[in-house]
């Protein structure tokens, strides 16, 4: 399958990695970010993007996930953003007779910890950004059978450009830094870049519904660590703390969400049927290294 895909968020971590694989595999692919649409809301005119030969969107764009929040409503916010544009863009997709609709949400409209998730879990988001994603998601649904939806919940994603926490951890393992993770024994899943950008491709032609690509096995933190140190050809340091320490310290000093993702459990499974990644992790570690030492991506913005 080849045609014109419509890209939004094209400018941001994932979308600038996606672009070039879309167009390699022989898609027409309009690229559109923030400087085409202006900021996001209920009221986005999207039909300049939308074309009669376009047989499909991937829509990335979005309000990320941050961690200092400065707004005076979050949950509004998000919302204007992550909701209201999203279904704009779709009501507008069914006006113009386009029928796949490509949805980066992400696990949080799930949760933030759990074992085997999957895409029929009840739905417990616990802070703005994935209460917004699930209202999307729902809205999405909603409008079915006018637009086919596939809604895509991937886990933390890695890869050339990453930033916030994961990019600490890699300059932390590069520094020589010991980590107090050394008696951590949780499971997580991630998703490398090059993979989430290979299940969104897969998913334009793909039964529509709700799915949750991953890495092909979850990984402990302590693992995860000593990964990231053999791909930049370091040796991690990993203290024996016991995580119970770990979590008062958390506690304490106001950073307990972060301890509470460097221990606990966050795994998925439900990947869009016919699919498999096609990275290891050792390959996307390696991947996301060599972008750190040669500074290339590390500019790019944080969100969809």
């Amino acid at each position: 399958m080849a045609g014109r895909i419509l890209l939004t968020g094209a400018t941001g971590f994932v979308g600038t990695y996606l672009a070039p694989l879309l167009r390699g595999r022989g898609f027409m692919v309009d690229a559109v970010g923030r400087a085409e649409t202006g900021p996001l809301g209920p009221d986005t005119d999207w039909r300049p993007f939308l074309h009669e030969d376009t047989i499909g969107i991937i829509h990335l764009a979005g309000r990320a996930h941050v961690m200092r929040e400065e707004e005076d409503n979050p949950d509004a916010a998000y919302d204007r953003v992550n909701r209201d544009a999203t279904l704009a863009l779709a009501d507008q997709a069914i006006e113009a007779g386009i029928r796949r609709f490509v949805y980066v949400s992400s696990v949080k409209a799930m949760g933030e910890q759990g074992l085997d998730l999957n895409p029929s879990s009840p739905p417990v988001p616990t802070d703005p950004y994935g209460r917004s994603k699930l209202a999307a998601e729902e809205g999405l649904l909603a409008r079915a059978p006018s637009v086919d939806s596939v809604i895509l919940r991937p886990p933390l994603v890695y890869g050339p450009g990453v930033k916030a926490n994961f990019l600490a951890l890699l300059k932390a393992v590069d520094r020589g830094i010991p980590l107090p993770l050394g008696m951590v024994r949780n499971r997580r899943s991630l998703i490398s870049l090059k993979n989430l950008s290979d299940a969104l491709i897969h998913s334009l032609d793909c039964r529509p519904g709700i799915y949750c690509p991953t890495d092909a096995q979850p990984v402990s933190t302590p693992d995860l660590v000593l990964a990231i140190g053999t791909a930049l050809g370091k040796r991690p340091i990993l203290l024996p703390v016991p995580v119970c320490l770990l979590k008062a310290l958390g506690a304490v000093t106001g950073r307990k969400a972060a301890i509470d993702r460097l221990t606990g459990d966050l795994t998925f499974s439900g990947w869009p049927p016919g699919w498999s990644p096609p990275q290891t992790l050792a390959e996307g570690l390696a991947e996301t290294a060599a972008s750190y030492r040669t500074g290339t991506g590390m500019g790019r913005n944080r969100g969809y």
